[in-house]
């Protein structure tokens, strides 16, 4: 008895030492450790929590072969944390640590930990409006226009959404918007323009995260189709130097348009992929601004989960 007693006191002291240090695979496998939970019973757990992590996946995780880096596997986390009884966050912030090593291939745009810390804050944001990422509704199109504004600012952005309803009852949308480091959510302004009027707003400051609630005028039945309009102006920030668009779900086209003021053109811009916030960008391709509509674009003819975006340098 004494001896299982000094076993659990080291398993213990092992994961505190891991969870104050790092690195996330061995946090994980500490807590999993001093937990005493075969890798089948916490798959189960996570299964209870309504999050799908193969037995493989978590033996990678904890041996450090991979990191979670998809949308559901920053679930998956958020909910070992519960599952293995651990501080809110310990987990998430050891792992968006890793962004702060010297990595070339690392994106030069938002951080791989502004992405997964705004990830929990958007998922915090939606449960207070009682609503899932989706909502009861796919994609069939989506037309964005983002405006850079005189002061290299994001200045405004609107989109053009096509939907379809894949059950009965659906009557809102919840639009989020991710300004730029240093904005202020709180001074963004949401534009309901056609077809939908604005409901409940929440936001976050420090990530500048803002999700709202488009209210339709009607009930969508499962098949149903709906367009409306939306926007949202901000300009609370310094200057742009891309825009990007994370997709959880596979979806239809999406078409994304950067406009820049006359008086600041940038002196070149270019599109580009990422298959999760961890990975590299892929895909890089220059574009050439359309004269005098000063703008440039790109056509995802069908969406699929991970990061499409547009950047652009500066003199």
């Amino acid at each position: 008895m004494r001896h299982g007693t000094q076993h659990a006191d080291v398993a213990t002291a092992e994961l505190e030492t891991a969870l104050a240090g790092g690195p996330f695979h061995v946090a994980l496998r500490a807590a999993i450790t001093a937990r005493g939970l075969p890798l089948q019973r916490v798959q189960h757990h996570l299964s209870r929590y309504g999050v799908k992590v193969g037995v493989t996946s978590l033996s990678y995780w904890q041996q450090g072969a991979r990191r979670p880096q998809r949308p559901e596997s920053l679930r998956a986390v958020r909910a070992l944390e519960e599952i293995l009884q651990l501080p809110d966050e310990s987990l998430i912030r050891l792992l968006a640590k890793a962004d702060e090593r010297c990595d070339p291939q690392r994106p030069t745009g938002r951080s791989y930990r502004s992405l997964v810390e705004a990830s929990g804050v958007l998922e915090r944001l939606l449960a207070e409006l009682e609503s899932p990422l989706d909502g009861g509704l796919h994609t069939l199109g989506h037309h964005e226009l983002v405006r850079i504004g005189a002061h290299r600012e994001l200045l405004a952005r609107e989109s053009h959404h096509i939907v379809r309803a894949y059950k009965d009852g659906v009557d809102r949308y919840v639009a989020v918007h991710h300004g730029d480091p240093g904005c202020a959510p709180d001074r963004t302004a949401v534009r309901a323009l056609e077809n939908c009027r604005t409901g409940r707003v929440r936001w976050h400051h420090d990530t500048g995260v803002l999700v709202a609630e488009l209210l339709f005028d009607t009930r969508l039945r499962a098949g149903d189709t709906f367009l409306f309009r939306y926007g949202f102006e901000d300009g609370t920030a310094g200057a742009s130097s891309e825009y990007v668009r994370g997709f959880g779900f596979p979806g239809g086209q999406y078409a994304l348009q950067v406009r820049f003021a006359e008086e600041t053109l940038p002196v070149r811009c270019h599109r580009f992929t990422q298959h999760s916030a961890a990975a590299p960008r892929s895909g890089r391709q220059e574009l050439s601004l359309s004269g005098r509509h000063r703008s440039v674009h790109l056509v995802e003819p069908r969406v699929r989960s991970g990061i499409v975006g547009i950047g652009w340098d500066w003199e």
